[in-house]
């Protein structure tokens, strides 16, 4: 399969060693050199597109790829506040589109356990919840899109939470996600229910981008030849 690389840094990079380790060809690769410049010619030379740009240019890049006719895979976070006009220009086209805040296998079959423990939570009012996640001081957005994606499951099961907020709060109907930016750590996600008793928590630690570039490439291999809007979901359906 011939890909097309859109945000050619850290994760673009392991991106690329993961899709040629799968026996994948890259036939374009954007970065800050050539971000400008590039054609919807220059996109029809691939198959899939991986994007991991920068919020401020996700939509754009997405756009292209919708004009090229090439699916596209998305791991940008940072841009949802435009994911339904997206989503609707992805239908009236006709086009592709893979959206997922986060690629690791791990971290999605962490999400079924953030989701399922909420549920059991909700009854226990005795304990407040709250998120924190640590990420790489590259990092353009905060809180991280898996964070949010983590938050919303928590506010859809637990009644008293209404809305996230991205600083520590005293309203129990708030639900704190506390942001750190630290090194170059590739990702840690911790939601914590706390008691004047005791205390359960539970944490997804990533030790590299590697999980990450393999989901990335796995969607790929999903959407080729596909038409409509998918996420992990469908993926780890597949398997």
């Amino acid at each position: 399969m011939n890909i097309a690389i859109i945000g050619y840094g850290k994760m673009g990079r392991e991106v690329e060693q993961m899709a040629i380790s799968r026996w994948h060809t890259i036939v374009l690769t954007i970065d800050e050199t050539n971000a400008d410049s590039f054609s919807i010619e220059d996109l029809k030379k691939a198959d899939v597109a991986i994007e991991f740009s920068t919020p401020q240019s996700a939509v754009n890049n997405i756009y292209k790829c919708f004009e090229a006719n090439v699916p596209i895979v998305v791991g940008t976070t940072g841009w949802l506040d435009k994911m339904e006009e997206v989503k609707q220009v992805c239908r009236d086209k006709n086009q592709s589109l893979f959206y997922a805040s986060n690629y690791s296998i791990g971290v999605n079959l962490f999400f079924k356990l953030n989701q399922y423990l909420a549920k059991l939570m909700n009854t226990y009012t005795d304990y407040n919840v709250a998120l924190e996640e640590i990420h790489h001081t590259h990092k353009l957005d905060a809180p991280s899109g898996t964070a949010i994606s983590l938050a919303n499951q928590i506010i859809k099961e637990i009644d008293a939470k209404q809305k996230w907020v991205n600083e520590p709060t005293e309203n129990k109907n708030e639900l704190s996600i506390i942001s750190k930016r630290i090194g170059e750590v590739p990702g840690t996600h911790t939601v914590t229910y706390n008691s004047a008793v005791d205390e359960i928590s539970i944490t997804h630690f990533a030790h590299n981008r590697k999980g990450f570039a393999l989901g990335a490439v796995l969607a790929a291999e999903f959407i080729k030849g596909k038409k409509g809007i998918f996420g992990m979901a469908n993926l780890i359906e597949k398997f």
